[in-house]
């Protein structure tokens, strides 16, 4: 539940402020708590992640042919090569225990909006207070699962994704908070942050109108940069899964886990009304195909008319259902994400191109920026559950337009806009310093969303450093996991003229890797080598230099090397110091153990195994190894032990079929014996 919290005579006396207005109860900001059962996220992976992510939001060459000329276009604009220079999120677990978080609270007499900006700045709650209806779905546990392109991402409320294809590498990063003056005299929530995937600033503004039923949210996106950039926004709303999903469109393009892009008729498709999610047999998109004519909008409503309308400005224009399906593994996601018990979900979206698959130009030195709104939307039950499409639609569109007019958002949007340069008031939450040390590289001018020099942190230390005195500081002699490494261009440059440091020369490594000059980043990681004692960073990034130019053996020997390096550091410092060191030592070891099994020396593998610490051998993903370890060594009966005794991998990639896999080989192949129901979390609808 969610509870107000004493910040202090500054934020009393805002609150004091906005309650008592001339025309009564006026729009309020104010800090609060939320009591939850929750999993920490963990500390973050410190091996930079130098291969590509695994996306299954790809579709073939094959797939492309005869789609729209725009949607080709933009499906071959860009896509994501790599996820520096941010790091993976992969510590999590499944114990959740009774946890605060902060929120910060935005309402009126009408609505009240609870934003979690330490998470993304998503909003977890949207309460329509006359009525009482929770207008998204709220989940009531924090559980990380690896759904974000960095791995933690958790379920509910609308999130705000902007980076690449998938849920934004922020869905469980701080990002910054202050209250800002609305259009209307009153307060609004400003939240920003820089996005680096694409060196991206970006804004989100919330705003409720006094007495209003719906959230406005204006957003911007600016590239502050001489060269055009992709660009990719969606916004995300989980919402009960027993609703009718509505948009102004009669077809859609269906996208599965298949990979495969086609359009289909809305709402029946194969036979299966697939605007009511009870009934999608399977994981799927719908992205809808809304005429250029059609007001955006899209609403999931229940048996009785009442639910969430979504509508913007023309600029989003895609609209989109997600659905987790009916079968085994959809189910078994939903209970993974929330907890057993708990009303399924479905999602509904809003993005700037017609697919999620997609990416847009933004051009050097500009902006874009549109108005968005939620809000609670009720209509004729027998309408919008009839059999005739077009009433249905009708019916939707003619009540949002009672409740929000077209034109009341495009002048709301004008309103804001006036806005959207205004300088924050008070401060109310703090994200990353990267973006600071972005502007300060740059010398960018951001109006309305300032990235301070105060936020800077350790991590931006010695890249301040480089900035400043054109050198990065020299190696620590400890063997610690160097810190992130930064891959612009800009930095790059820095990088290459700072010296032969074996530091230096490490992250110039990572940043000529991550332009696709490999050979030369090799030949960094060599020179930092032969510079100094064998550093075990070093070894790891050129055992995975080995590992995709297809040198097993040579890979699997660096690896073994790294790992052996690694304990022998971190057996070197205080032993209070474990905190630090056990990220990188459960990270290399699993990659090494791949390794050296990829390369057939099952004997290594199980001495790498064994080295490590029990408590880390028994979490899920290590029992998962353990089986693999078991098979590869011929013991099967061994191996089908490991799944009867029972486990859970908490960082299961979406999509992933290991369980499957590893099952298969573990009962005598594929089919031999069904796959139990607590492993199984097959997506595709050949598979389930």
């Amino acid at each position: 539940m969610e509870s107000a919290r004493s910040t202090g005579t500054g934020t009393d006396a805002a609150e004091k402020r906005n309650t008592q207005g001339p025309t009564g109860p006026a729009t309020t900001v104010r800090r609060g708590e939320l009591r939850l059962p929750a999993a920490p996220v963990g500390a973050e992976n410190p091996l930079p992640p130098l291969r590509a992510p695994e996306e299954t939001h790809t579709v073939s060459a094959d797939a492309r042919e005869g789609l729209p000329r725009d949607m080709a276009r933009q499906l071959r604009y860009e896509p994501l090569r790599g996820l520096l220079p941010v790091r993976l999120l992969d510590g999590y677990g499944r114990e959740r225990t009774e946890t605060v978080l902060d929120t910060l609270v935005i309402e009126n007499s009408r609505v009240r909006a609870t934003v979690l900006p330490s998470f993304g700045g998503r909003v977890h709650s949207l309460l329509h207070r006359p009525t009482g209806r929770e207008l998204v779905y709220s989940n009531p546990v924090f559980q990380p699962a690896d759904f974000a392109l960095n791995g933690a991402w958790f379920s509910g409320g609308i999130e705000w994704n902007i980076g690449a294809t998938g849920h934004s590498m922020l869905s469980c990063a701080p990002v910054h908070a202050a209250v800002v003056t609305a259009p209307d005299g009153g307060e609004m929530l400003r939240l920003w942050e820089w996005e680096r995937l694409r060196d991206l600033p970006f804004q989100v503004d919330l705003w409720l109108p006094e007495d209003s039923d719906f959230l406005h949210v204006g957003v911007r996106v600016r590239n502050p940069h001489e060269k055009p950039a992709p660009l990719y926004w969606w916004s995300n709303t989980a919402v009960p899964e027993d609703r009718r999903v509505l948009a102004p469109a009669d077809s859609a393009w269906h996208f599965g886990y298949e990979r495969t892009l086609r359009k289909v008729t809305v709402p029946v498709a194969d036979g299966l009304d697939r605007t009511r999610p009870p009934l999608a047999p399977h994981s799927a998109d719908y992205f809808y195909d809304v005429p250029d004519t059609q007001r955006r909008w899209i609403a999931a409503l229940d048996g009785d008319g009442h639910g969430l309308a979504q509508t913007s400005t023309d600029r989003l224009r895609g609209r989109k259902l997600f659905v987790w399906g009916s079968g085994t593994g959809g189910r078994r996601w939903q209970r993974w994400l929330t907890e057993p018990g708990t009303d399924g979900y479905a999602e509904i979206q809003a993005g700037l191109a017609r697919t999620q698959l997609e990416h847009v130009r933004l051009d050097a030195e500009s902006d874009i920026s549109w108005l968005e709104t939620y809000g609670p939307l009720s209509a004729d039950p027998a309408a919008v559950h009839g059999d005739d499409w077009p009433a249905a639609r009708a019916e939707t569109a003619a009540r949002l337009e009672e409740a929000m007019p077209r034109e009341r958002v495009d002048a709301a949007y004008e309103a804001w806009l006036a806005c959207a340069d205004s300088e924050p008031g008070e401060r109310l939450a703090t994200g990353s310093g990267w973006g600071a040390l972005e502007v300060l590289r740059g010398g960018f001018k951001l109006p309305g969303t300032p990235f301070a020099e105060s936020e800077f942190g350790d991590e931006q230390g010695p890249w301040l450093e480089l900035l400043r005195a054109g050198t990065f500081p020299r190696s620590a002699s400890d063997g610690r996991p160097p810190g992130p490494t930064l891959v612009s261009p800009h930095w790059r440059d820095m990088l290459e003229t700072a010296g032969d440091d074996p530091l230096t020369e490490y992250h110039l490594g990572i940043a000529q890797w991550h332009a696709d000059d490999r050979a030369q980043a090799v030949r960094s990681w060599e020179r930092a080598l032969e510079s100094g004692p064998a550093h075990w960073p070093l070894l790891r990034c050129l055992a995975v230099a080995d590992a995709e130019a297809g040198n097993k053996g040579r890979a699997a020997d660096r690896y073994e090397a790294a790992f052996d390096g690694l304990r022998a550091a971190r057996d070197e410092t205080d032993p209070g110091a474990d905190a630090e060191w056990e990220p990188a030592t459960t990270a290399l070891a699993r990659e090494t153990i791949d390794a050296l099994l990829l390369a057939r020396r099952t004997d290594r593998a199980r001495t790498v195994w064994e080295r490590l610490p029990a408590e880390t051998r028994a979490r899920g993903r290590f029992r998962l190894i353990e089986a693999r370890l078991l098979l590869a060594e011929g013991d099967r009966p061994a191996a089908r032990a490991v799944f009867d005794e029972g486990f859970e991998v908490a960082d299961l990639r979406e999509a992933a079929e290991t369980l499957n896999e590893v099952w298969a080989q573990a009962t005598g192949g594929k089919g031999a014996e069904p796959l139990p129901e607590h492993y199984d979390f097959r997506m595709r609808a050949g598979e389930a």
